[in-house]
């Protein structure tokens, strides 16, 4: 038991009787949220006994597993040769440059071709990084002008990718959100620049969100899929936060699955989500 099981289990464990203020303060603090919180609670006082640190574990994993989708396929390359465009978005600071690099790295591990596109221009620090890790991982990246056009990266990229028969196109963007309506039209901008080449491209948009920001990433969900209808999310930082709730309480409310995990620095860092490790080592 790792993160918030092993917690409570300690705490619960050691005592007589149960302090029913406390678990739901920790099962908040975990970014269950209240409605989740609250059917747990509600569960474990209806068992009308004394109730174990097992109990409570026990009950906590059943309601998660319920609110956590089956485990999706991995991105496989398209039949037909065009390749797989996977749109990364997220605002700064959540890893969402370091994690276009990892999913490129975890690709070709695979044997999968990729080229990524520096789409988020407004900050160069974000091209220049995601050069280094070209570099460093061997992964092609088509960059702009300082301050051009996101699309115009993602079309030049997608241009390249299409000519070397890449069989994947990752797209690292929109690093910000100044107002709803910028962020809208800047991604859709580039979903309609990307279907000039490809009508059904992109194929997959991900959202990174940092797991230990709780709440502010549930707001970044809610403001990302309305500019642009999101597959997924990649939630870093999940490395001995014991936090992770915040992926469930994302799904649970906006119905967007967590399909990748950042547990590190290092480049292999990074796993495709699976529901039954998920919350038997993270939460």
């Amino acid at each position: 038991m790792a993160g918030l099981f092993k917690s409570l289990f300690n705490k619960i464990a050691n005592r007589a009787e149960i302090d029913w203020d406390e678990l739901e303060a920790d099962l908040i603090a975990s970014d269950l949220g209240i409605r989740l919180t609250t059917a747990i609670i509600d569960e474990l006082r209806d068992l009308g006994r004394k109730v174990s640190a097992d109990d409570v574990v026990e009950t906590t994993r059943r309601h998660l597993a319920g609110k956590l989708p089956f485990d999706y396929p991995p991105p496989l390359p398209r039949p037909g040769g065009k390749p797989f465009v996977i749109l990364v978005v997220g605002v700064n600071g959540t890893g969402k440059t370091t994690s276009t690099a990892k999913l490129g790295h975890w690709l070709k591990k695979r044997g999968f071709s990729v080229v990524m596109a520096a789409a988020d221009t407004f900050r160069a620090a974000a091209v220049e990084q995601l050069q280094r890790w070209g570099d460093r991982l061997g992964l092609p990246v088509v960059t702009g002008n300082p301050n051009a056009d996101p699309s115009s990266v993602c079309f030049h990229a997608h241009q390249k990718a299409i000519a070397e028969c890449a069989q994947f196109l990752l797209c690292d963007t929109a690093g910000r959100i100044h107002t709803r309506h910028n962020l809208m039209e800047e991604l859709g901008k580039i979903r309609r620049t990307l279907a000039k080449q490809d009508e059904s491209a992109p194929h997959l948009t991900l959202l990174v969100v940092d797991a230990t920001t709780g709440t502010n990433a549930l707001q970044q969900a809610k403001e990302f899929h309305k500019a642009s209808p999101l597959d997924g999310l990649i939630v870093t930082k999940l490395d001995g936060s014991g936090k992770g709730g915040i992926a469930v309480t994302i799904h649970d409310q906006l119905g967007i699955p967590p399909r990748f995990l950042g547990t590190g620095e290092e480049a292999d860092a990074f796993a495709l989500f699976q529901r039954e490790p998920f919350i038997r080592e993270i939460l």
